[in-house]
C-alpha cells in the first residue's frame, strides 16, 4: 500500500469518527438554545469564508483585483438594504465592468 491509501484509510476512519461522535450526542445537549442558536449560525460562516477565499486569492498568492470590487458593490447594496437579487446584479456587473476595462 502507498501513502496514498492511507490517506484515504485515515480521512474515512476520522469520517466515520466524527459521524459517531455527531450520533451519540444526547438529545438534551442538541436541544439546548444556545447550541441550537449556533448551529444556524454554521452556514452562514462557512459561505462567508469560502467568499473571502475565492474573491482574495488566486491559487496560492493572495491578490485584490476586479473581485474584490464587486464584493464592495454587494456590501454597500446589502448596507443600503437592497434585495438579495440587487445586491448579486449590482456585485456581478460591477465585477464584470472593471474586469473589461
Amino acid at each position: 500500500m502507498n501513502i496514498y491509501w492511507w490517506g484515504v484509510l485515515g480521512t474515512s476512519a476520522i469520517a466515520f469518527a466524527l459521524k459517531y461522535i455527531g450520533h451519540s450526542i444526547p438529545e438534551r445537549y442538541l436541544s439546548h438554545p444556545k447550541i441550537q442558536a449556533t448551529n444556524v449560525l454554521i452556514p452562514i460562516v462557512l459561505l462567508s469564508a469560502l467568499v473571502g477565499v475565492q474573491t482574495f486569492t488566486e491559487k496560492t498568492q493572495l491578490i485584490l483585483d476586479h473581485r474584490a470590487a464587486g464584493l464592495g458593490v454587494a456590501l454597500i447594496a446589502l448596507f443600503l438594504k437592497a434585495p438579495f437579487p440587487i445586491v448579486v446584479l449590482s456585485a456581478a456587473l460591477s465585477s464584470a465592468l472593471l474586469y473589461h476595462l
